[in-house]
């Protein structure tokens, strides 16, 4: 597999031509464009697509994107992706950013704060005419400035330019989160009956605390779009989610029998009862002792 730790590496293996600047390109194709075959890749470097394919696919994270799911797609380094015998039904953009064109910019931390880098290729980002127009806009405009004579502003003004994109897309996100609410609320409901599931049986004591890598596995999500679409539903991430079942399910085991602390503790799958005491006392206010005193005045 290749490692692209730079972008003009990752040019000519693509048979594109070098970058304007070494540490920030955007490579464009058009409609009907063909790459042949299977191109595997680890990169130094964040990939902004946009692209609808007529055919073949897209892999990054656990599932694939097909020719008709999506439209832009956010890579984050150092993760392994795959293209595969792709024809293109438009005209697409890749936006290709190394890590170290953001060092000493404020974009440098706000970047990792976008989840969406961290959704699977199959939670891409499916936009409206209207947002495609915004979309291409910005990418034309960064595209006009990389193409200028630098001097001291140039890498000011695309990085606001990126920043906006990424704000853009945060927003559209949310849109899209809102539009699916029929789907959200599904996934809601399923996420909820697998955590009574889950406490029904034996398998928290028997194998510990749910995770959200687990739940989210089990429904075909990536752990970070998970927590976003329960959060855009029910106010909560997935994590907060679960730790509001286990503080019912511990008050209701407080109040119904006469367990100690640690048996509930493990009961409930915690390896270690001070951290559900802890992780009791910052939800409800009080400890598991107080609140059962309480309970039985």
């Amino acid at each position: 597999m290749n490692h692209f730790e730079s972008i003009s590496a990752f040019n000519q293996a693509t048979g594109v031509k070098p970058p304007e600047h070494p540490m920030f390109s955007i490579l464009s194709a058009n409609k009907d464009d063909h790459w042949a075959g299977d191109f595997e890749f680890i990169a130094d470097f964040y990939i902004i697509g946009f692209k609808r394919l007529t055919s073949g696919s897209v892999l990054y994270g656990k599932t694939k994107y097909d020719h008709d799911l999506g439209t832009m797609s956010f890579i984050k380094p150092r993760q392994k992706v795959m293209f595969r015998d792709i024809y293109l039904e438009e005209a697409c953009f890749l936006i290709l950013v190394h890590e170290d064109y953001l060092s000493g910019s404020a974009l440098h931390n706000e970047i990792k704060k976008y989840h969406y880098f961290d959704y699977d290729i199959n939670e891409a980002l499916h936009l409206s005419p209207s947002e495609e127009e915004t979309i291409w806009t910005l990418m034309q405009t960064m595209n006009k400035e990389l193409h200028n004579n630098t001097d001291a502003y140039s890498k000011t003004i695309i990085l606001s330019h990126l920043d906006t994109l990424l704000k853009y897309a945060e927003r559209f996100y949310k849109r899209q989160f809102i539009n699916r609410a029929e789907i959200t609320g599904a996934i809601a409901t399923r996420f909820n009956e697998m955590l009574t599931a889950y406490f029904a049986g034996d398998e928290a004591h028997k194998s510990g605390l749910p995770t959200v890598s687990a739940l989210a596995e089990k429904l075909n999500l990536s752990p970070r779009y998970l927590s976003d679409l329960l959060k855009q539903e029910t106010g909560k991430t997935a994590l907060e989610l679960i730790h509001l079942y286990l503080i019912a399910e511990a008050k209701n085991l407080l109040k119904g029998t006469a367990l100690n602390i640690n048996e509930i503790s493990s009961e409930l799958g915690f390896e270690n009862p001070n951290y559900f005491s802890r992780l009791f006392k910052r939800t409800v206010g009080l400890t598991p002792h107080v609140f059962r005193e309480q309970s039985m005045n």
